[in-house]
């Protein structure tokens, strides 16, 4: 179980440097990114244990990367781009 923990840590910080270098201008701070990916796969990591119990560590860590890459895409804000304005409103 610890080297589990220790696996989806290291996953989940993995994942969101892969994250702060391609796209580094729609994410938040370095911080939060690193925290949201290692707290996510942690939980992911948590949860996959939980269903399948001890002895599926690949499967487990599987897990860790799957909810830590959603937790990470939640943060990702959409590309600044400026509405037009129609006519009427202005």
């Amino acid at each position: 179980m610890i080297w589990e923990t220790f696996g989806s840590v290291a996953l989940g910080l993995a994942l969101s440097w892969v994250a702060l270098r391609s796209l580094p201008d729609r994410l938040p701070s370095v911080r939060a990114v690193f925290v949201t990916g290692a707290l996510g796969a942690l939980f992911g990591a948590y949860l996959t244990h939980s269903a399948l119990g001890a002895g599926h560590l690949p499967a487990t860590l599987a897990g860790a990367v799957f909810v830590g890459t959603v937790t990470l895409s939640l943060l990702i804000r959409p590309r600044s781009r400026r509405l037009a304005r129609s006519a009427a409103v202005q």
